[in-house]
C-alpha cells in the first residue's frame, strides 16, 4: 500500500455524488409541526450553516439527515458515513481518553487493513488482475483517501492540541473532566474519525479564540458536505459559504407555510439580505391588504356607480334610454374588472409575516446598595485543578466580563460567586442580602415539569390559584406554556432558564455563557439590554461578538489545567 494516497486519488469537491441533498422532508412532534417541505442540497467542499429561530426545527432537521429519525414525509440521502456532533459521547464516565481515541480511529485502521488486503489481492492473481478486484481496491482507496487514514495519528495530536485537549492524560476517565471539555472531547472524536458528511451541531459552544480558528481551518481543508447549526456569528463569517434559513419568509396565503431559505456568503452577507427580505415582505403584505381594502370596497361601490334611477341629462325619452344603457353597461364593465383584480389578489397575496419572538426588556434591579458601593469582593479564590488563584472586587452597578481559555476556569468561578460551589481557598465577601440572578452554563430540563411550572416556581407563585405567568419578557412564546421542559429546543429551554431569573429581579447577574443556543436577535437584544441595566453584572463567554463590543471591564483568568 502507498504511504500516502496520490494526487490523482484525492476528491473532486465539486463531485456531485459527494452532496448532501434532502427532499421534500416534514416532521411532525404529538403537538406540533417543525418542518414542512424542506429541500435542500449542501455541496461536497462548501460549508453551509442552518440558520433558524430556537425551535424551528433545525436539530431535528440534522437528526433526520443523519438518519437518526424518520421524517414523516420526504428522503435524504448524505455520503456515508455520516457524522454528527453528539453533544455528549455516548461513553459511559469510567471510560477513559484513551479508550474514545481508539474509537475514534477504529474506522482508519479497519481501513487500511481492507485496504492492504484488496492490494494483495490483486496482486496475487494468476491471470492478472479481475475487475472485481479491481472495483474493490479502487473502492476502497477512495474511501480511504476521504478518510485520510495515512495521518490518523498525527491527527489525533493535532485535533487533541487544537481543541485544547492535550493537557488530558490518556488514562482519564470522562467522568473527572468538566462539562465543557467532554463537548470538546465530542467534537475531537468526530474530527479525528473523518466521516464523509458533517452535521454539526452548536460546535463552538466550549470553544475559544484558538479553538475555533482550529475548526474553521478543519472544515476548510474537508472534501466532503458539511451543515453547521449554530448562533455563532462571528464562526459562521468564518467558516461557512452559504446558509439555509429555516424561518419564515414570503409566501402565498394560500400555501402551507414551510421549506427553507438558501442564500449564499457568509453570514454577515446572510443578516443583510435576511433583513432587506422581512423588509420588502412587509412592505409587500402591507401594500396588499390596502389594495385588497380599496377593491372590496370597489366592488361594493360599483353596484350604485351611475345611478340608473337618476334623472337623465336630457329629458327627452330617447336620450333617457341612451343614458340607462351606458351607465349600466359601465357598472357592469366596473364590476366584472374590480372581482376580477379581487380575485387574483385574494390568491396570490403573501401571507402575513410572523411576529418575532424577541427580548423586550429586563427588569429594574432590586438594588440595594449605592452606585460604587463594594458588593462582591473575591480573595485568592482557588478551586484545585480547576481555578487558579484570582483576586478582584466588583461596585454596585459595574459590569465585569471573565474571559480566558479553555481551562481557566471560567465556570468554576462563577459557580463560586452564586455560592453553587465551594472554594478550595480563598473567601468570597458579599452582603447577606445581596440578590444574585444565576443562570449556569448547563441548562438542566426537571422532568415532568412544565414551562408555566417552572417560571410560576422562579417567580414565587407556586401553590397559588392563578395560574398565570407575570411577565415572559419575550423570551417564551405563550403556546409553550404547556409544553414539558423536556421536549423544548436547547435554545428554548435557554429562554426558559433566562426568563426564571429575570422573574426574581436580582442586584447582581451572574452569567455563564448567556448567548450560547440564544438566536441572533434575541442575543443582540440581551447584549444592547444589559449595557442599561441598571443593575450589576458579571458575565463568562466565549462570544466573540459580545466580546467585541463589550464596554466594561474584563478580568481574564489564567489556565488552571483543569475547569472549563
Amino acid at each position: 500500500m502507498p504511504a500516502h494516497p496520490p494526487a490523482a486519488a484525492t476528491p473532486a469537491a465539486a463531485d456531485p455524488s459527494l452532496h448532501l441533498r434532502a427532499d421534500g422532508i416534514s416532521f411532525s412532534f404529538p403537538d406540533r409541526r417543525v418542518l414542512t417541505d424542506v429541500s435542500l442540497v449542501v455541496p461536497a467542499g462548501r460549508p453551509t450553516g442552518l440558520l433558524g429561530e430556537n425551535g424551528s426545527g433545525k436539530s431535528t432537521l440534522l437528526r433526520i439527515l443523519a438518519v437518526q429519525l424518520a421524517a414523516d414525509t420526504g428522503s435524504c440521502t448524505a455520503p456515508g458515513p455520516v457524522g454528527v456532533l453528539h453533544q455528549e459521547l455516548p461513553f459511559g464516565p469510567a471510560t477513559s481518553l484513551a479508550e474514545v481515541l481508539a474509537d475514534a480511529l477504529e474506522r482508519s485502521r479497519r481501513l487500511e487493513q481492507a485496504l492492504i488486503a484488496a492490494g494483495e489481492a490483486l496482486a496475487s492473481g494468476d491471470d492478472g488482475p479481475t475487475a472485481a478486484a479491481a472495483h474493490r481496491f479502487d473502492t476502497l482507496l477512495a474511501e480511504a483517501t476521504l478518510a485520510d487514514i495515512w495521518n490518523a495519528d498525527r491527527r489525533a495530536e493535532e485535533v487533541l492540541a487544537g481543541l485544547s485537549l492535550d493537557v488530558l492524560a490518556p488514562t482519564t476517565a470522562l467522568g473527572r473532566i468538566s462539562g465543557g471539555q467532554r463537548e470538546r472531547l465530542a467534537l475531537a472524536h468526530l474530527l479525528i474519525a473523518r466521516p464523509t458528511s458533517w452535521l454539526l451541531d452548536e460546535p463552538t459552544n466550549h470553544l475559544d479564540d484558538a479553538g475555533a480558528a482550529f475548526l474553521t481551518a478543519t472544515i476548510a481543508a474537508h472534501p466532503g458536505p458539511v451543515l453547521i447549526a449554530s448562533h455563532d456569528r462571528a464562526f459562521l463569517d468564518e467558516a461557512t459559504v452559504a446558509q439555509l434559513d429555516l424561518d419564515p419568509a414570503e409566501s402565498p396565503a394560500q400555501a402551507e407555510p414551510g421549506g427553507l431559505t438558501a442564500y449564499t456568503g457568509g453570514f454577515s452577507d446572510y443578516l443583510l439580505a435576511r433583513f432587506e427580505a422581512r423588509d420588502r415582505w412587509e412592505h409587500r403584505y402591507r401594500t396588499e391588504q390596502e389594495e385588497l381594502r380599496a377593491l372590496r370596497a370597489a366592488v361594493k361601490d360599483s353596484a350604485t356607480v351611475g345611478h340608473v334611477d337618476a334623472a337623465p341629462r336630457t329629458e327627452a325619452r330617447a336620450s333617457k334610454k341612451f343614458y340607462a344603457d351606458r351607465n349600466a353597461a359601465v357598472v357592469s364593465r366596473r364590476l366584472r374588472e374590480s372581482r376580477a383584480r379581487l380575485a387574483r389578489l385574494e390568491q396570490h397575496q403573501v401571507r402575513r409575516p410572523p411576529a418575532e419572538l424577541q427580548l423586550t426588556h429586563l427588569p429594574a434591579a432590586a438594588s440595594r446598595a449605592a452606585s460604587g458601593t463594594v458588593q462582591l469582593a473575591v480573595s485568592e479564590v482557588a478551586v484545585t485543578e480547576r481555578l487558579a488563584p484570582v483576586s478582584f472586587s466588583v461596585s454596585a452597578g459595574q459590569r465585569l466580563l471573565v474571559t480566558g481559555s479553555n481551562g481557566s476556569g471560567k465556570s468554576t468561578l462563577l459557580d463560586v460567586i452564586a455560592g453553587s460551589l465551594d472554594p478550595t481557598s480563598g473567601t468570597v465577601d458579599r452582603p447577606r442580602s445581596l440578590l444574585i440572578g444565576h443562570l449556569g452554563q448547563d441548562d438542566v430540563a426537571v422532568p415532568g415539569r412544565t414551562v408555566r411550572r417552572h417560571l410560576r416556581e422562579a417567580a414565587g407563585l407556586a401553590g397559588t390559584e392563578d395560574a398565570a405567568v407575570p411577565e415572559l419578557f419575550g423570551l417564551v412564546a405563550p403556546r409553550d406554556l404547556d409544553r414539558p421542559l423536556a421536549l423544548l429546543s436547547r435554545g428554548q429551554l435557554r429562554r426558559v432558564m433566562l426568563t426564571a431569573v429575570l422573574l426574581d429581579p436580582p442586584e447582581l447577574l451572574v452569567l455563564d455563557e448567556p448567548t450560547n443556543h440564544l438566536a441572533l436577535l434575541t442575543a443582540t437584544r440581551l447584549e444592547a439590554a444589559l449595557e442599561g441595566w441598571d443593575g450589576t453584572v458579571l458575565i463568562a463567554s466565549h462570544d466573540r461578538w459580545l466580546r467585541r463590543r463589550w464596554q466594561g471591564e474584563v478580568l481574564e483568568l489564567s489556565a488552571a489545567g483543569g475547569g472549563g
